[in-house]
């Protein structure tokens, strides 16, 4: 699995690399299938956002962007709702093996 930070309107510190690092390898832990993640980090004196891409397997592309006030907050947030984001995929993805189809007899 590929990881790739990149930031814009600013470079990032290594502490800061390593925290979203640290929160991103949580990822695959709840969806095994992922390919790649990629992280964009918008820094602004005022304002922080993310943006969280996840390509799954099977070409499903995942995204999540939040923002807040400080980096911490805005990179936990996206990554909360790109957490939701994987378990309902992977339920869905489930479910379908248990679904009896429409309107046909189930034996």
């Amino acid at each position: 699995m590929q990881v790739s930070i990149s930031s814009r309107n600013g470079s990032l510190s290594a502490e800061m690399s390593e925290y979203i690092q640290e929160k991103l390898a949580k990822l695959p832990k709840i969806f095994e299938r992922i390919e790649s993640i990629a992280a964009t980090v918008e820094l602004r004196p005022e304002l922080t956002k993310v943006e969280v891409l996840v390509n799954a397997e099977h070409k499903h592309d995942l995204v999540a962007r939040d923002e807040a006030s400080n980096f911490h907050g805005a990179v936990d947030l996206a990554v909360h709702k790109i957490e939701t984001q994987l378990r309902r995929y992977k339920e869905r993805i489930q479910q379908h093996r248990h679904t009896p189809p429409m309107g046909g007899v189930t034996e």
